[in-house]
């Protein structure tokens, strides 16, 4: 009766780890089959994007190329006064209105003039010695400004955002189910794991030249994603929304009094640092006459507002002056709202002041846009940027050398399955996190049950 016994046990045992494996087998060509379709569909807006964040990412070394002779000016001994640079855009466009100011921040560059003329906003570019005009540029056809449109908003618009977002977002998805796919088990050599093959054939060499680059960039990919994320509509606005109501963007107490009853965010009336974006604008109390703009940069060197910063003029009889700096190291970034008749500086944000949440994607964002430490920074975004290239490339690549003709070759579900509770309850998370991830997998579904089922021939090139 024992040995009887110990035969049940041992047969289901063997049931019992084959019900395992079957399990293991069918969740694998389950997640390979949803990560084949991600790839398919998100790896050219992956490509587009670290084509087009490459350029973005050498903007300063490629625009003082293309605008030397606007940036840059001889040096002299000394500069006129602000009033009269203003005055002399004023001349060369009467019918301009003046809304921002930057002056030269070091021996050799010009001062930059923001105007309006005709609603179309503008930059001028003056010689501080001689007031002389040295060109204008209108500022939504700068070449890094059309370069930053097709990154961010594939030049669409919302509809374009909200596609970036949707793929930068299934990109993380990516990394998960790639790293899911690419985890040794049974393997137990580095080759194929963590150092491609090279003579196995040329199906191997390619998977491997797919997955291993793929698991060394992971934690610089998934860095440089969520890093991009918190300029993105839905996602970005959800973080920054975030922030302000933990308290950790920026303190409440900013003001002498109490919050200026002002609801217009600081990023309405000028560009202002992430972390100032929604910073409410106080109002000025109304007096005689405004303060000069030399008052105001005096007003702005006394607090110690680093050089290469921007005055934004007031809009209005309550508007108010904004001082704002962005330099390469987030630390630096400044924030000031200054009465434009008594010169009461009414909030002052600087990096200091900023929650542990602004802190952190400030310096994410900076090391995203690759000026955090200088060329090395960027040198480092490129050689990421290159890497996820090189991962879709290689993506698309394997899936053309399988593809059956006429289907689609994606990998076959197995029958029958059942997704297991732990993945259901991942999959949820992630489609709470990434609400446009989330979206489009109802989306998915959607056209899965509505579409594809229903017609045989199209279910057959699926797959």
């Amino acid at each position: 009766m024992l040995a009887e016994q110990q035969k049940v046990d041992h047969s289901a045992t063997e049931n019992a780890d084959k019900s395992e494996v079957s399990k293991a087998q069918s969740l694998y060509r389950a997640v390979w089959r949803w990560h084949f379709y991600a790839g398919i569909i998100f790896a050219p807006f992956v490509i587009l994007l670290a084509i087009t964040g490459i350029v973005y990412l050498f903007k300063p070394q490629i625009e003082n190329v293309m605008y030397k002779d606007y940036y840059y000016v001889q040096a002299g001994q000394e500069k006129m006064t602000t009033e009269k640079q203003i005055e002399a855009v004023k001349k060369a466009y009467p019918d301009a209105s003046i809304t921002r100011y930057k002056p030269s921040f070091a021996a050799d560059r010009s001062a930059e003039i923001g105007i309006t003329d005709k609603d179309r906003a503008m930059t001028v570019f003056v010689n501080p010695y001689n007031g002389k005009i040295l060109g204008d540029l209108k500022n939504d056809e700068k070449f890094m400004n059309e370069v930053e449109r097709l990154h961010g908003e594939l030049m669409m618009g919302t509809a374009g955002d909200r596609i970036v977002e949707m793929a930068a977002c299934w990109a993380m998805i990516l990394l998960i189910t790639g790293l899911y796919l690419w985890w040794p088990r049974n393997r137990k050599s580095i080759f194929g794991t963590l150092i491609p093959r090279f003579s196995k054939g040329k199906r191997i060499m390619l998977r491997d030249l797919h997955s291993v680059p793929a698991f060394w960039f992971s934690l610089f990919v998934s860095i440089f994603i969520l890093t991009g994320l918190p300029w993105s509509g839905l996602w970005g606005d959800f973080i920054n929304r975030i922030a302000t109501t933990t308290h950790t963007g920026y303190p409440t107490g900013l003001w002498d009094g109490n919050l200026p009853k002002s609801t217009v965010p600081s990023k309405d009336v000028a560009k202002v640092p992430w972390a100032a974006e929604n910073l409410p604008v106080p109002e000025s109390k109304v007096d005689v006459a405004p303060l000069s703009v030399e008052q105001i940069m005096k007003i702005a060197d006394e607090n110690k507002v680093g050089k290469g910063y921007s005055i934004t003029f007031p809009k209005g009889e309550k508007g108010v002056y904004t001082v704002t700096v962005s330099p390469d190291k987030p630390e630096g970034q400044a924030t000031l709202h200054i009465d434009q008749y008594n010169g009461k500086v009414l909030a002052d944000l600087r990096f200091k002041d900023y929650g542990i949440l602004a802190k952190a994607i400030s310096i994410g964002v900076a090391l995203h846009e690759g000026h955090y430490f200088g060329l090395a920074n960027q040198l480092l975004d490129l050689i990421i940027c290159l890497g996820l290239i090189g991962i879709s490339l290689t993506g698309v690549m394997m899936w053309w050398k399988r593809k059956p003709s006429g289907t689609l070759g994606a990998p076959s579900l197995p029958k029958n399955f059942k997704l297991m509770k732990g993945t259901a309850v991942l999959i949820i998370v992630l489609g709470i996190v990434f609400p446009l991830v989330g979206a489009s997998l109802l989306a998915a579904l959607a056209l899965d049950w509505l579409v594809i089922k229903r017609l045989p021939p199209v279910k057959k090139w699926v797959g």
